[in-house]
């Protein structure tokens, strides 16, 4: 009988800094996931355009995690214009094949540290009532997020908009 060897991928490395790379790499894995809609995955790549076009003062924030060279998940996060402590997290995402390894924590809680450098306040994440993101849902409630607000039909009809939230301290 022959012993099968176990492959073993490389921990992920994560990284602030957006390249131009990121794009393509980008709208593979938002489609990866099979969750988004094409112009939602559309404005995900808009969201890495400014930033690669204006860097910081485009007001967009990334962490980016990847794998043997591959890009296999990312978040999008900034400040909420007009408010003084308050910010959203536009986009989380984990490859298909990634997910289940703490990538995802390990994304949020990175965002979290970077807003508690910043002075703290509440990070504020909106989501879809549809039964595709009833994991997404989970995952942040499992990150100590609380349901701030439901509303009904925003999206589309049946297709609520969940709200969630988190007062991330100060260090």
């Amino acid at each position: 009988m022959k012993k099968r060897s176990a492959v073993i991928a490389a921990p992920p490395r994560y990284r602030s800094r957006p390249k131009p790379d990121d794009l393509p790499a980008l709208r593979r894995l938002v489609l990866s996931t099979g969750v988004f809609y094409p112009e939602e995955r559309a404005i995900a790549l808009e969201l890495l355009q400014e930033r690669l076009r204006l860097g910081p003062t485009s007001g967009y924030e990334f962490f980016f995690a990847e794998r043997d060279g591959e890009l296999v998940g990312y978040c999008a996060w900034g400040a909420v214009p007009l408010t003084k402590a308050s910010y959203d997290l536009y986009w989380i995402a984990v490859a298909p094949q990634a997910q289940g390894l703490g990538i995802g924590q390990r994304l949020m809680t990175l965002a979290e540290q970077a807003i508690a450098r910043c002075g703290g306040g509440q990070l504020y994440i909106e989501t879809s009532s549809r039964d595709v993101y009833a994991r997404t849902r989970r995952f942040f409630r499992a990150a100590d997020y609380r349901q701030a607000a439901r509303l009904a039909d925003f999206y589309a009809p049946g297709d609520h908009k969940i709200v969630f939230c988190k007062t991330i301290a100060a260090p």
